[in-house]
């Protein structure tokens, strides 16, 4: 269980921060980074459901997905093997890799790129999918530094996909996307 009496604690004002393991670390570490892009994506999908409260579908999965990245965070922000740590599972992409098949099962296929908007929440699962794409780079490039677990690529990778067929969904199940007209304005 987590508990916070004392927020205000100075500590970060010499530009260091805490890892979970108590480890000191810059705030501009890739760690730190990468678990930051993953807080990132997780507000956005908040304000995401803002526009789809009510959705039996899509609400549901972004509460899911919400409690995940703060899996995910907990996970990134533990270095090393401590067996103790939270850590991302395979069970947790595999969920979404069934959820972008159910959610695409819905949608026609592409004849083009889709711009984000459309519908309000349309365009904020754009933008949420955007930054989780931020997140997955930043978790990359963490990868390529230091070992962590593979599933937290995966999973970012998977949450990306997910945000898309989202968003296509929320857009009337694709009906109202808006899509790319290449060179259209030569």
């Amino acid at each position: 269980m987590v508990r916070l009496d004392k927020i205000v604690t100075k500590a970060g004002d010499g530009g260091k921060t805490r890892l979970a393991t108590g480890e000191p670390v810059s705030k501009a570490s890739a760690r730190v980074e990468a678990y930051g892009a993953v807080d990132e994506t997780n507000s956005a999908i908040g304000v995401a459901r803002l526009y789809i409260a009510g959705d039996f579908v899509l609400d549901p999965m972004l509460s899911r997905i919400q409690h995940d990245l703060f899996d995910l965070g907990a996970d990134l922000a533990t270095p090393g093997a401590a067996v103790e740590a939270l850590r991302i599972q395979a069970s947790q992409a595999d969920r979404l890799e069934r959820e972008v098949e159910l959610l695409n099962e819905d949608l026609a296929p592409l004849t083009s790129f889709v711009l984000p908007g459309g519908s309000k929440a349309s365009a904020h699962l754009h933008l949420a999918r955007a930054i989780a794409r931020r997140a997955e780079r930043a978790i990359v490039a963490l990868s390529e530094a230091e070992p962590i677990s593979p599933e937290t690529v995966k999973y970012a990778n998977r949450l990306s996909d997910l945000l898309f067929v989202a968003a296509r969904w929320a857009n009337d199940k694709g009906a109202a996307d808006v899509l790319w007209k290449p060179g259209a304005n030569r």
